[in-house]
């Protein structure tokens, strides 16, 4: 299938390393499978775009809006409480912000995976 018409392109922001991931993950997939795969992965994946925009407000305005967005909690509650680890760890989810939603990304689409596998939409 040319890289153009497979509908991972639909996805806004999607990375070369994303791609790849989805094309093996979803390896063995039947169209009906796959196509629920991409309406459940869709609506749960976070555009690097997106998390770029989600960095810069957390360090100017609410530290460790990221990580809340992308699901550490933890994380998330840390750098408010410590302004973002005194704005260093922002800086650093500010730089690394594609690699965070590439790894945010790899859990959803597990997840969606599982879903479809298991049945959850026929």
């Amino acid at each position: 299938m040319d890289i153009f018409q497979s509908p991972f392109m639909s996805l806004p922001g999607i990375t070369p390393e994303e791609y790849s991931y989805l094309q093996q993950a979803t390896t063995g997939l039947n169209e009906q499978q796959l196509r629920n795969f991409l309406m459940v992965y869709s609506s749960k994946r976070k555009n690097p775009s997106d998390m770029l925009i989600f960095c810069l407000i957390g360090l100017f305005v609410v530290p460790g809006l990221q990580r809340f967005i992308i699901g550490q909690i933890g994380m998330g509650i840390l750098y408010l409480f410590t302004i973002g680890l005194c704005f260093i760890g922002s800086i650093v989810d500010i730089v690394n912000h594609k690699n965070l939603a590439y790894e945010y990304n790899q859990k959803m689409a597990f997840e969606s995976l599982q879903m479809v596998r298991m049945g959850g939409f026929q």
